[in-house]
């Protein structure tokens, strides 16, 4: 039998709230990840209201403008200033992926969720059609699925939203599978508690971990995702601002020796908030991890 120490008796003492938010701040990148994550949000939400300029507004006497005290990352093409389609592309880039991961969360849990309780006949019926759906190749199945809905944000959003949820619905179903088996859930199955009830009342919470860390992760390939389907074409289209689509305006051979302002703050912006939410992700899956405080 082994002895416990002062530290983890106190840890245990806390609630899991109280021990994963110790857990979080005490992770030096998570914090990091944060701190870059939250101004680069105000900033996308805000600019509006603290910049003139416009992300179509064009202005033929600044075509191609360095980074100056009017312009302050300049312009591109057309004249169209940079910081303000940077911001827009941040807010439409953001919303394609909070969105679409919402709508992928949603499915991915009922999926798992009714599978996991709906009886060894539905679970593997269920699972067969989940299995399907990761075998096909994720590239071509974006690639024809965003064919197929055309661009925009509501196409866009569809399209992420109906890759992502498989990986997310067997995560579900294996803590479900083993939360069916407890002594509460079988008794509230015994006095015929419904499926509805069953999921809302003790699924979701007892799910509340994985999908917390699993939209964190996500949302950052989202994010990939979307700015790669606007480089291709297939995502946001112009004159709508968005990262992927302002580094494909600027992928001639003339804006990426002479205007390195069109494509370096853009790409700047998508690896520095990727990253950043990639940081927070692994936080919090550390922090919902009770298995740290024995590290």
């Amino acid at each position: 039998m082994t002895a416990e120490t002062p530290a983890t008796v106190r840890s245990a003492s806390k609630g899991p709230w109280v021990r994963a938010w110790g857990r979080f701040s005490s992770n030096g990148a998570a914090l990091a990840g944060l701190a870059i994550l939250v101004p680069i949000l105000v900033l996308v939400i805000s600019y509006p209201l603290w910049w003139p300029y416009s992300p179509n507004d064009i202005d033929l006497r600044a075509l191609n403008q360095a980074p100056g005290p009017v312009h302050w990352l300049g312009t591109d093409g057309v004249g169209r200033d940079i910081l303000a389609r940077l911001m827009q592309g941040g807010r439409i880039s953001l919303t394609v992926a909070v969105v679409s991961v919402a709508i992928s969360i949603v499915i991915g849990f009922l999926v798992g969720a009714i599978a996991s309780f709906g009886g060894k006949v539905v679970d593997n019926g269920v699972m067969r059609l989940v299995d399907l759906a990761m075998t096909l190749p994720p590239v071509i199945f974006l690639l024809v699925l965003a064919s197929i809905a055309g661009t925009g944000v509501a196409p866009t959003i569809v399209v992420i939203s109906l890759l992502s949820w498989p990986v997310l619905s067997r995560m579900v179903r294996a803590r479900l599978l083993e939360l069916r088996e407890r002594d509460f859930v079988v008794a509230a199955r015994g006095m015929g508690a419904s499926l509805p009830h069953l999921l809302l009342r003790h699924g979701l919470p007892n799910s509340i971990d994985i999908l917390v860390v699993y939209a964190t992760l996500q949302i950052a390939n989202a994010i990939l995702l979307e700015a790669g389907l606007s480089f291709l074409g297939l995502g946001i289209a112009p004159p709508e601002a968005s990262w992927g689509n302002m580094l494909n305006a600027a992928r001639s051979t003339v804006v990426l020796e002479q205007y390195v302002w069109q494509w370096m703050f853009p790409g700047g912006a998508l690896v520095l908030t990727v990253l950043a939410i990639n940081f927070l992700g692994d936080g919090l899956r550390d922090a919902f991890d009770p298995r740290s405080d024995l590290n």
